[in-house]
């Protein structure tokens, strides 16, 4: 998901730091632990470039992560299913800090489906529409913030290195600005559950972004963690981040 993601560690942890989660979605994320176990699926956490690549049919994940930024600390629980086969469904919140003792939350919401698969040494493409609403807004509409993005992905080396590219629009509700935006970033296999990632994406104005980091598989396409830090291009440290992220994914289980 173009979205900024962060950690939470265990993912348990998150569901107590978000007291406004529903009992349907404890139950469902409840579900997918209890259903953990070795398949094949990858991974797009924790870049903010996204895959073409989508959670199994009937399967569902759940991306917990924390960011710490210059000035305050963000939290998410972002659970995601796919009940049709071609098309992935994300809903999830998220908690932003700062050190007076402010908080704010959001909810976002996603929808990503797939035109060509993924095969080995191959490539796919799809598209992804969402929005995000912001605790507090009195516009009478379902999100304040809107995007949409086409992500392409390339397999290289026999699924041992992937590359990603994103381009897209996002709309910012508050001032009505529009924007183009866009991500490019790869995987590598550096053993056979350790990844590293490195990406550069532009998502406001100015200088884009880039981000590094380390992926690592717990269980084998099932239990993921990952750290990152990214900053601004030619930026200083006002910009700098670091996140911490665990990532589950299930087997199909949904009717």
């Amino acid at each position: 998901m173009i979205i900024f993601r962060f950690f939470s560690l265990p993912c348990f942890g998150v569901l107590r730091t978000f007291p406004f989660f529903p009992g349907p979605l404890l139950g469902l994320i409840l579900s997918l632990v209890l259903s953990l176990t070795t398949g094949s699926v990858q991974a797009a956490r924790p870049m903010i470039t996204d895959d073409a690549r989508i959670v199994d049919a009937k399967a569902c994940q759940l991306e917990s992560w924390a960011r710490h930024n210059r000035g305050s600390d963000e939290y998410w629980a972002l659970p995601a299913c796919n009940f049709s086969g071609n098309l992935e469904l994300a809903l999830g919140a998220s908690r932003t800090r700062v050190p007076d003792g402010i908080s704010t939350t959001a909810t976002v919401f996603q929808g990503k489906t797939l035109f060509r698969q993924l095969e080995t040494n191959g490539w796919s493409w799809g598209l992804a529409v969402g929005g995000m609403r912001h605790d507090g807004s009195t516009q009478p509409r379902i999100a304040n913030d809107y995007y949409a993005y086409l992500p392409a992905t390339f397999s290289l080396r026999d699924d041992r290195a992937f590359l990603h590219a994103n381009v897209g629009w996002s709309r910012d509700g508050e001032t009505g600005r529009q924007r183009a935006t866009w991500g490019v970033g790869s995987e590598w296999q550096l053993t056979s559950s350790t990844w590293l990632i490195g990406e550069t994406f532009s998502q406001q104005s100015g200088r884009p972004f880039y981000q590094v980091g380390v992926r690592h598989w717990l269980v084998q396409d099932r239990i993921q963690i990952d750290t990152t830090y990214g900053n601004r291009l030619g930026s200083d440290t006002q910009e700098r981040w670091f996140s911490i992220g665990l990532r589950l994914l299930s087997l199909p289980f949904l009717p």
